[in-house]
């Protein structure tokens, strides 16, 4: 039985046992660096919750097809870096990823406080080359809090100041710290200025 890619590049599955599917399923590489606060922002995931949470949260998103690279936060947002499949808008994928995860650790009883996310979120899509470099900024999000060295846009969960966010002329480089100062630079010329328009 052979087997050939399908999805984007790392699946694959028997041929023979799913024919219809290998033909109703373009190829597809869809990277995405999703971020969503808790409601409020308040610091509800400790690290007992966050492990339920996160559990919640990677199971749906598997469940909904998409391919999970990355997953973690810090007490008051999360950050996702997944591979979602076109069959499902990226809207969609993160209502229902949400949704689930609050609803099943609410009715779950392990905590007496209820836990909602706010309804924002920040959503980028990437291309492949990038995947590395957004694994790690995910993987590292507690170092990067603990010491200030988030990159703004990628933390960003509304559309506050922000009219569109875009890059002009820019030479992309593979190298982690070039990576970073493009980010850097993105984000600071999103930031609004006194009068609240973006620069």
């Amino acid at each position: 039985m052979s087997t050939r890619p399908i999805g984007f590049i790392g699946r694959s599955i028997e041929t023979s046992d799913v024919h219809e599917k290998v033909n109703s399923m373009p190829y597809w590489q869809l990277f995405y660096h999703i971020v969503w606060s808790t409601k409020d922002r308040l610091p509800l995931l400790t690290p007992e919750i966050e492990l339920v949470i996160y559990g919640f949260l990677r199971s749906k998103a598997i469940g909904l097809g998409a391919t999970l690279f990355a997953l973690n936060g810090v007490a008051d947002h999360v950050h996702m870096v997944a591979a979602v499949p076109p069959k499902i808008a990226v809207a969609k994928f993160i209502g229902q990823v949400k949704a689930v995860a609050s609803t099943k650790f609410n009715k779950s009883g392990q905590s007496i406080t209820p836990f909602f996310w706010q309804e924002e979120y920040g959503v980028f899509s990437f291309d492949g080359k990038r995947l590395p470099n957004y694994i790690a900024y995910v993987e590292r999000q507690k170092e990067h809090h603990a010491q200030g060295t988030a990159i703004s846009i990628l933390e960003r969960t509304d559309d506050t100041g922000v009219r569109f966010a875009h890059e002009t002329g820019v030479n992309y480089s593979l190298e982690q710290d070039d990576w970073r100062r493009e980010l850097e630079a993105m984000g600071a010329s999103t930031q609004p200025d006194s009068s609240g328009v973006a620069l």
